[in-house]
């Protein structure tokens, strides 16, 4: 049996271990989470939440941190746990139920099907940091109703939050607040079309 001589050995071993120290670290999975706001009945009986509509560059497993002139900032370790649309679009319908007692919100995406009274429609535009380090969720909402097509309310909207430090995780706590206050002005929007 031939021997390695001990120098290669060595150089083996080194270079074995300066490849373990190049491995890129392990993913971290994040997702948004619900955002209790005030409880106000009034709501229509039936919601549907139609797929979320996602601007192409927020579109994508990892979480994009920011834009700063005409450049992306993502980290392809920090990555959502669901496709984003879908993460968006459950947790508004958890933020809705809880802020409409008495209504029913369900998604398109999800698995029940039928007919609601009313329709909202969502195109979010950008969610992401700016330059300043604030959290900008820009996004333009529909109402309709369910019977006809006929459209009740079109608005955009726009809020800002800032993460309480430049952790991942706080970043996406301040974007869950400020998906809670775009839940909060749909359940404003839906009672108004309600009444009228």
């Amino acid at each position: 049996m031939k021997q390695i001589p001990r120098r290669t050995l060595l150089a083996t071993l080194a270079g074995g271990a300066g490849l373990a120290g190049c491995a890129s670290p392990p993913s971290q999975f994040y997702t948004l989470a619900v955002v209790p706001g005030t409880a106000t009945g009034g709501g229509p009986p039936t919601i549907q939440l139609r797929r979320i509509g996602l601007a192409g560059y927020l579109d994508r497993n990892t979480i994009v941190r920011a834009q700063s002139g005409y450049q992306l900032h993502i980290d392809d370790n920090e990555r959502w746990g669901e496709p984003p649309g879908d993460m968006i679009g459950r947790v508004l319908a958890q933020d809705l139920t809880q802020r409409l007692p008495g209504s029913t919100v369900f998604t398109e995406a999800g698995a029940i099907t039928g007919d609601a009274d009313t329709i909202v429609e969502v195109d979010v535009q950008r969610f992401d940091l700016d330059t300043s380090g604030v959290v900008i969720l820009a996004a333009q909402v529909a109402v309709s109703r369910s019977r006809g097509g006929r459209g009740l309310a079109a608005r955009a909207l726009r809020f800002t939050e800032r993460p309480a430090s430049s952790s991942t995780s706080d970043l996406v706590a301040a974007m869950s607040v400020a998906l809670g206050q775009l839940a909060d002005a749909m359940a404003g929007m839906l009672r108004t079309t309600r009444r009228g």
